[in-house]
């Protein structure tokens, strides 16, 4: 295994130095349990093979093109790169410390104006050590600090280069349920009231941009806001809403009767056991917290660690967001997809098969976006993300041993990964020297 292992690092460090993601080489990963991310049954003994950044083939006798670089994968898994969804990675360093957080701004005049993209760092130390937890592409969205309405999110890789944009201001977050309605001043109604006023004058915008009063020290809503939120209302970009009570889901699906174009994304929906049936009638996506069943507020009652098996057993199309949070990390998603598969076993409960767990944190969040054409899976023509790995992702004793980014093999190293490596063996004498560059 250690000489497989050396032999893999080494054929990556050699490939990392020789390509570019213009004139990227051939790679075809042979022998392999094959998780191509779309919901189906791992596939034994099978290939990948990767070209110009993208995914040529992938399954069982699938064929080796000539010149290709082959890495055999015989006892690994090679598997579609996890999506993050609904994280802060890579717009906050800690949490704690205002400058190094850039998720919600409590005191701007800004608010569904406000575009993570100007933010995204993607040398953040959290970048790299979830990128080694098999991390390939994150959902980024904005926190509500200031308004029910957080912003713009994007779609990021986490790869090692300075351009991590996939697509900029892919969605708008808006808070709904108990927080929102803190924010609103105190109520849930005063959330949709001013929910409703601020797309009431959205499309004052859109018909009289001139005449719009965006500017006015007295105005609710700025001409950059309405400007965002004009793309909301036309379905340009989809409208992120995140609630659990399930009246609050009802709620929330019966907005596109005033406002037709509306494309949702329900995020959260803790209670979304409840309604299933509507959501599914709706054919509204659901990016859920998992295995949240324990009552933590009012709105969560009904919390039930079945709530994504059922959802999904009613015809929902749903997936997992992170909501690991600065301890957990957002690699945390495949302990939470294997738990879905685990309470499948206990009398009651409802999870997911394997197929469908892996899905819920690869092809489902990018589904849930739009982007399942381009990312997410190991299907033919979409972005080479792929992750090898020693043993069944979802299992918690499984790690990465190779990760390529849009067919560009990744390092295998952290901030934290180093800091491990100088440390693990103390000797006698004066420690090493701290933060030296060469």
């Amino acid at each position: 295994m250690k000489r497989a292992l050396l032999l893999i690092a080494t054929m990556l460090a050699t490939a990392s130095v020789t390509a570019t993601p213009g004139a990227a080489q051939t790679v075809a990963i042979t022998g392999g349990t094959v998780a191509i991310g779309d919901g189906s049954a791992p596939i034994e003994g099978g290939t990948v093979v990767i070209a110009n950044g993208r995914v040529v083939a992938a399954g069982r006798g699938v064929g080796v093109p000539a010149g290709a670089q082959v890495i055999d994968a015989t006892g690994k898994w090679v598997a579609a790169g996890v999506v993050s969804a609904i994280t802060a990675l890579s717009l906050v360093d800690a949490e704690g410390v205002s400058e190094s957080n850039d998720a919600g701004a409590r005191n701007s005049p800004f608010k569904a104006a406000i575009d993570v993209a100007d933010a995204i760092n993607p040398a953040g130390v959290k970048v790299a050590n979830e990128r080694l937890g098999g991390i390939t592409r994150a959902i980024v969205a904005p926190d509500a600090a200031g308004s029910i309405f957080a912003g713009q999110g994007a779609v990021i890789d986490l790869g090692q280069d300075a351009s991590p944009i996939t697509r900029a201001r892919a969605f708008q977050f808006v808070e709904l349920g108990e927080a929102g309605g803190r924010l609103a001043g105190g109520s849930r109604p005063a959330a949709y009231a001013t929910l409703r006023d601020a797309f009431q004058q959205a499309q004052d915008y859109r018909r009289n941009p001139a005449g719009f009063d965006g500017r006015s020290r007295d105005a609710l809503v700025t001409r950059a806001d309405a400007a965002a939120l004009v793309k909301v209302l036309d379905g340009q970009m989809p409208l992120f809403v995140h609630v659990d009570r399930a009246s609050d889901i009802r709620q929330v699906l019966s907005l596109p009767r005033d406002y037709p174009r509306l494309k949702l994304v329900l995020i959260g929906a803790t209670e979304g056991w409840l309604v299933a049936k509507e959501i599914a009638a709706a054919r509204v996506p659901v990016i859920a917290a998992a295995l949240a069943d324990l009552p933590a507020s009012f709105e969560n009652l009904a919390a039930t660690e079945s709530n994504v098996g059922r959802m999904r057993a009613a015809g929902v199309q749903v997936s997992l967001m992170s909501g690991g949070g600065a301890q957990a990390g957002d690699h945390v998603l495949r302990q939470y997809a294997g738990n879905l598969v685990a309470i499948t076993r206990v009398p009651g409960a409802t999870g997911l098969d394997w197929g469908q767990a892996f899905a819920s944190i690869t092809s489902g969040p990018a589904a849930a976006i739009g982007m399942d054409g381009e990312i997410g899976s190991l299907r033919p023509g979409r972005r080479a993300d792929v992750v090898l790995w020693d043993g069944d992702p979802l299992e918690l004793s499984s790690a990465p041993v190779a990760i390529w980014i849009d067919g560009q093999p990744q390092p295998m190293q952290s901030r934290q990964t180093k800091l491990r490596d100088r440390y693990l063996t103390p000797t006698e004498g004066a420690l090493p020297k701290a933060y030296e560059r060469r």
